[in-house]
């Protein structure tokens, strides 16, 4: 596909929404793993006939993991008008 008649803020635009069509790509990779890992160790769990649920460590670490991946794909990219005068205002009392 040529870009060639996108102007500047196309072009920022489309790199942008490239990077975020990626990133959602990637966590969904990632998620699949994490439930196809994790459910592999429950049945594994459950036909050694363990009575301690071992597989819960690596549930919780990695959902840490699979949690702050989501955070960062599916929130906003852009600070708000709000948020950045706050900001150079901290900026100003603290210089």
């Amino acid at each position: 596909m040529s870009t060639e008649w996108m102007t500047t803020d196309d072009q920022a635009l489309r790199a942008r929404a490239v990077k975020r069509w990626k990133k959602q790509r990637d966590f969904r990779i990632h998620l699949l793993m994490y439930l196809l890992v994790n459910g592999s160790l429950i049945v594994i769990w459950a036909m050694t006939g363990a009575g301690f649920f071992w597989p819960i460590f690596l549930i919780v670490a990695w959902g840490i993991g699979v949690a702050a991946n989501a955070w960062d794909v599916y929130s906003r990219d852009l600070p708000t008008e709000a948020e950045i005068r706050r900001e150079m205002d901290r900026l100003r009392t603290t210089s």
